[in-house]
Order: C-alpha cells, then sequence, then structure tokens
C-alpha cells in the first residue's frame, strides 16, 4: 500500500518534476487547477489555429512545462495536442475516437482547388528552403505567376480569376501558414507548421491533384479541408 507520509512541521511539501502547486481562485468562483500562464496557453490552442515559439515567446516555455496537465484538459474535449519541439510549433485537432460518437468542437475549413494547390506549392517550397537552410518566402507575384498554369484555358476574365487567387492567399494568411513580413511588399514567410497539418494520405491526394492538372485534367476534387482548422 502507498501512502504519502506527513511532512515534518514547519517543512513544505515538495514537489515532483511537472508537478504543479496548487492553483488559488484567480477570479470569484473560480475553481480551475491551471496556473495563469497555462490557462493562456490553452486559450490559444483552443483559439488556434497554432501556437508557436516565434509568435508566442512567452506562452512556448509554458507550453513545454504543463504539456501534461494541457494535454489532459484538451483530451476531456474530445482533442489532441500536436507538438514539434523542433519546429516550435503547436496546434489542435479532434482526437481519433473510433467508433466512439463524440462532439466536435473544431470545424473543417473546407479548400477550393486553388487553395489545394495552393498549399502543396508552399508545402513544396518549404521544404525545398530547409534543405538549403534558407527561409522560406514567396510574394504575391510568384504565386499569381504559378497558380497562373491552372487558369483555364479560354478564360476571358482575368481579373477575376487573380481576385480567386487573392482569395485563397487571403484564407491561407488567415490560418497563419502565410505571414507577412514587415517593411516587405507583398512577401510572405512561409510557416513550418504546414508540415504537420496534413497526413501522408492528404499530401499524396494533393501531388495527385498537381499531377493531373499539369496534364490539362479539370474534373479533380480537392480534398475538402485543412485537417484540424476551423472553418468559418
Amino acid at each position: 500500500m502507498n501512502w504519502s507520509e506527513p511532512s515534518p512541521e514547519g517543512e513544505e511539501p515538495k514537489i515532483e518534476e511537472g508537478e504543479q502547486e496548487p492553483q488559488q481562485a484567480l477570479y470569484q468562483g473560480d475553481c480551475g487547477e491551471l496556473t495563469l500562464d497555462a490557462r493562456r496557453v490553452l486559450v490559444q490552442l483552443l483559439a488556434g489555429p497554432s501556437l508557436d515559439g516565434q509568435r508566442h515567446s512567452k506562452l512556448w516555455p509554458i507550453l513545454i512545462r504543463d504539456e501534461v496537465a494541457i494535454r489532459g484538459r484538451l483530451s476531456e474535449l474530445f482533442l489532441q495536442l500536436v507538438i514539434d519541439r523542433d519546429l516550435q510549433v503547436a496546434f489542435t485537432r479532434q482526437a481519433e475516437t473510433g467508433d466512439l460518437e463524440v462532439p466536435r468542437l473544431l470545424r473543417r475549413a473546407n479548400l477550393t482547388f486553388l487553395d489545394s494547390i495552393l498549399l502543396l506549392h508552399l508545402r513544396q517550397q518549404l521544404t525545398q528552403a530547409e534543405a538549403r537552410g534558407n527561409r522560406a518566402v514567396v510574394s504575391t507575384d510568384e504565386i499569381v505567376e504559378f497558380l497562373g498554369v491552372y487558369e483555364q484555358a479560354g478564360n476571358t476574365d482575368r481579373a477575376l480569376f487573380v481576385k480567386r487567387i487573392n482569395a485563397s492567399i487571403e484564407k491561407i494568411k488567415k490560418h497563419s501558414i502565410l505571414r507577412k513580413i514587415r517593411a516587405s511588399d507583398g512577401r510572405f514567410e512561409i510557416s513550418p507548421s504546414l508540415k504537420l497539418l496534413f497526413s501522408a494520405e492528404e499530401i499524396q491526394a494533393l501531388t495527385r491533384i498537381f499531377q493531373e492538372m499539369g496534364k490539362g485534367l479539370s474534373s479533380a476534387e480537392p480534398p475538402s479541408s485543412l485537417h484540424g482548422e476551423r472553418g468559418e
């Protein structure tokens, strides 16, 4: 049988590594157990789309310190915490619960064909830049030129097509995959979090679309959602 021995009088009980001290109420009616900083991490993860060491430099070490407790809170909501310590990126996604029917807290963001092609292009640019040890940077003009290959033959409304491309760029920016570079005109850095957002099956599906459209096929259907992201 295991039990805790009472601490000698006057001696503070020891806190094991990874164990939190009891949390005092932060406001009237508060019955939470997480520290204030850990709660801020939890809110950022739930608000999405991600938490990373560059944009959230104060929250990242708290996430690592209190990972077990935060994972527990997310599990109670049927959510899974995904962390890449090398990239310093974390986000939540719906837990795989098998045959167990559970409510879904996260909605998926529907992708258009141009969204899917743009994401694949950005993923490839990210991989190539990392192989060279460089930051992955793209410009609006480069994106428009690349996606111009997929403009339907005979299209007479170029302005409308460019408008659709800009809408795709704005959607990707909203999910923090593209980050505008300060003091630059239409240049963006590709977030490393893009490497974590797709399963191998989804990447293969995107690649097939890319190849088929390169052959002039127009009937391919893109994957319908960003994995774990919030929709409108």
